[in-house]
Order: structure tokens, then C-alpha cells, then sequence
């Protein structure tokens, strides 16, 4: 006896919704490899402060010298403000520095078009005070070895993040040096 119509219509729907959920799922996972295999590497100076997370461990908190940028950079469409939630980050190598750190050279709020040597990394306003934005990267958690983000605190100053950007904005921090 063969099956019902019914039922052979309802396990294809449910062969490919396995498989649509299986493909999104390798989308996820290809679009964070793909960073990795398109991005350009880039040097960013932080600030480190080593708070504790009862869950995962020890994690060092990284503020970066472009998460605070003057408002003088704004280059968007019309005036900046907090309803602006994402915005894009124009940096450049920063040809003073010697260690190849990059700085902030522009903030807008439609991706640009760059060149050279400039990176576009994609961010979120917090807020907006005594002519500053607050931009975060989601790059300022960095989980660390138990016991070491102490040691990590004492080099205030000294730290660089290997980060790497792809050409679509999206930052994936590598390490700390």
C-alpha cells in the first residue's frame, strides 16, 4: 500500500526546511571565515581595563584611540546626532606612529568608497558629548587565559590589537601584541 499524497508533500517540506536551516547556518559560518580569507590586517592602539566575568573567565576590556572621534570628522548627510545608530569609520595608517597603528580620518553615515591604504570598519554610535562621538566595534571584549589579564592591565599603553576587517565593514580582533 503506497502513501498518501499528503504525506509525501509533507516530508519534502520538511527535507527542506532541515536544509534551509542547514544552509543558513554554513552562510553564518562562511561569512566569519570569509573575514579571514578578504580582510586587511590592521593595528589598533588600546587601553586595556581587566574586569572578570564569573561565566567565562578572565577578559580584558579594549578601548581603542577611534572609539572616541571629534566631531570635526563627521562627513555624513546632514548633522550628526544620536538617531544615527550605524556609521562607518574611514582609518588610515597613522604615519606618526611607530608601531603602524591606524586613526580615525572620517565618519559617515552611508558606506563610502576608499582608497589606498584606508579601511572602512562599521560601528555603532553610543552617544554623542562635548564633541565627541562614541563609536563601538564590537572588537572591546578580548577573553584571555585565566590569571593573565592582570598582566595584561600592568601594559597600559604598550598594547596593539591585530585586528582583521573585511572590505564590508565587519572586524574580527586576532590578538594582542
Amino acid at each position: 500500500m503506497s502513501e498518501p499524497r499528503w504525506y509525501r508533500k509533507r516530508s519534502r517540506l520538511l527535507i527542506g526546511l532541515v536544509l534551509l536551516q542547514a544552509l543558513f547556518l554554513i552562510g553564518i559560518t562562511l561569512s566569519f571565515y570569509a573575514i579571514g580569507w578578504f580582510g586587511k590586517e590592521i593595528r589598533l592602539q588600546t587601553v586595556p581595563i581587566d574586569p572578570r566575568d564569573l561565566l567565562y573567565g578572565d577578559y580584558v576590556v579594549l578601548k581603542y584611540d577611534i572609539n572616541q572621534i571629534h566631531t570635526s570628522l563627521w562627513k555624513g548627510t546632514g548633522k550628526i546626532n544620536e538617531d544615527i545608530k550605524t556609521v562607518y569609520v574611514v582609518i588610515k595608517p597613522n604615519e606618526k606612529s611607530t608601531n603602524k597603528t591606524y586613526e580615525a580620518v572620517g565618519v559617515y553615515d552611508q558606506k563610502p568608497v576608499v582608497q589606498g591604504d584606508a579601511v572602512i570598519l562599521r560601528g555603532t554610535i553610543e552617544s554623542i558629548y562635548d564633541n565627541n562621538i562614541h563609536v563601538k566595534y564590537g572588537l572591546e571584549t578580548y577573553y584571555v587565559a585565566e590569571n593573565t589579564g592582570l598582566k595584561l592591565e600592568k601594559q597600559v599603553g604598550k598594547l596593539v590589537t591585530k585586528v582583521k576587517v573585511a572590505p564590508w565593514g565587519r572586524a574580527v580582533l586576532e590578538g594582542i601584541e
